[in-house]
């Protein structure tokens, strides 16, 4: 027999739940969210993107044609797991956000613009679009610009390839937008596993950013997880896609909740995985799932109003290639190789819903600017989530302690030291106008030209 006591609380459950959904459905500057995926079905034979080293190059560049979408690389050889692309459309009366990963290395900014011109075609609504790359070192290449990138880890350009990824992940976007209904969030920050490393032996950030979405009966909508790490866990040998550990994750908690789970990178300029090969990834991609999954059952989904974005641009130095960072201390600082063709400026896109706030960033970000950022706005939001590899790749953004030697990572930011402290000082500044707050004196990096607009 039921007692009292648990009748009550059943009944006090019940009502809060009804009451909850009868709240969204009476309001109409509610939030409303849909999910969606779509696969990324690329032509037999497209090379993986990631890697530069011989165990993914033709032993001579395909002069001859032999391959279709080939130049510089091998082919690939089939799937080990599914690439795809999870959208999430969020929108109110008086804002609208479209969000897409993709389990690519990175997206360049003529990619987020076919996708945009695709979504206009097809008569999509218009919305603030980010596109954010997993970073897995073995999806899909040959679809970025860039002559350069595709010398060095992503194979020259093909038509082929990049309409068909354009194409997964407007699908995926299409489907996110009809499926979108009233909708509950929640957002919560856990503790990951010890499954990173440090490529500097700096503090690395252990967070993990959790954002629920689910209808007003609780039934699971998506799941947005932020975490820093490299997708290099798949072994550089085989010549099969895959999305390595963070779509292993995300494929566990698809499993477990049935609904779109959206894997995004954060500051992880200088975050390598602890481990590496298949059973180091399993391993991994359980400790991760279990993470998030914790920090979704802990958090608990309120309808929300609030939908803000905000943009900015900022004038960036003039990139190159520095030979004493590629080669080593002894080169004068002043042997640098100038590259034509980047972009002088970049653009920061950042938007708030409920109690969570997000702002892209164009590539690999040191982790002590993404601290830093966290630790500045943490009475601002309950939960920051930094979006690298979102909307265009401009290559690392280290600090100037990070490049003061020659390594990988130094070699890597073209756009020197201090690059990365005015997108973070950008950044700062988009979540002060979030937040509707005044950012206060003598905060801001003087030497960081910026502009832009919170709407």
């Amino acid at each position: 027999m039921i007692g009292r006591s648990v009748l009550f609380g059943l009944l006090v459950g019940l009502t809060s739940i009804v009451a909850s959904a009868g709240a969204v459905e009476r309001c109409a500057e509610c939030v409303t969210a849909g999910a969606g995926y779509a696969p990324l079905r690329v032509p037999g034979g497209t090379p993986l993107a990631g890697y530069g080293g011989l165990q993914r190059r033709l032993l001579f560049p395909d002069l001859l044609g032999r391959y279709p979408h080939a130049f510089w690389f091998r082919p690939s050889a089939g799937e080990h797991d599914p690439v795809g692309a999870r959208a999430l459309v969020l929108q109110n009366r008086t804002s609208r956000v479209v969000w897409v990963t993709l389990d690519l290395i990175a997206v360049d900014r003529a990619f987020t613009r076919a996708l945009q011109e695709r979504l206009a075609a097809s008569g999509t609504v218009p919305a603030t679009l980010i596109v954010s790359a997993s970073h897995t070192h073995s999806g899909p290449g040959a679809f970025m610009d860039s002559a350069l990138s595709g010398l060095i880890a992503i194979d020259r350009m093909d038509s082929t390839v990049r309409d068909a990824l354009v194409e997964g992940a407007a699908a995926a976007i299409r489907r996110a937008d009809a499926a979108r209904v009233p909708a509950l969030f929640a957002t919560t920050r856990v503790t990951g596993p010890a499954v990173t490393a440090s490529r500097i032996r700096e503090p690395l950030d252990a967070e993990i950013v959790v954002l629920k979405v689910t209808g007003t009966d609780g039934k699971p909508l998506a799941l947005l997880w932020n975490f820093a790490i490299h997708g290099t866990m798949f072994p550089a040998a085989s010549p099969q896609l895959s999305a390595d550990v963070m779509g292993a994750a995300s494929a566990l908690l698809e499993q477990r909740l049935g609904a779109p789970a959206l894997f995004v990178n954060g500051a992880v300029g200088d975050v390598s995985p602890a481990g590496h090969g298949m059973p180091a990834l399993r391993e991994t991609a359980a400790a991760l799932a279990a993470a998030v999954e914790a920090g979704w059952t802990q958090a608990r989904a309120v309808p929300v109003v609030g939908l803000r974005v905000a943009q900015r641009s900022v004038a960036l130095p003039r990139p190159a290639v520095s030979l004493k960072r590629c080669v080593g201390g002894w080169v004068p600082g002043f042997f640098a190789i100038p590259l034509f063709g980047l972009p002088a400026e970049t653009e920061l896109l950042a938007a708030a819903v409920g109690d969570a706030a997000w702002v892209t960033i164009p590539g690999e970000l040191q982790t002590s600017f993404g601290l830093a950022i966290k630790r500045e706005v943490r009475g601002l939001f309950g939960a920051v989530l930094l979006a690298g590899l979102s909307n265009d790749y401009l290559g690392y953004f280290m600090g100037p302690e990070a490049t003061g030697s020659k390594s990988y990572v130094a070699c890597a930011t073209l756009y020197g030291p201090d690059a990365g402290s005015c997108l973070a000082d950008a950044a700062l500044d988009l979540f002060y106008r979030l937040a509707e707050r005044p950012r206060p004196p003598g905060r801001s990096s003087p030497g960081c030209n910026a502009g832009g607009e919170a709407r």
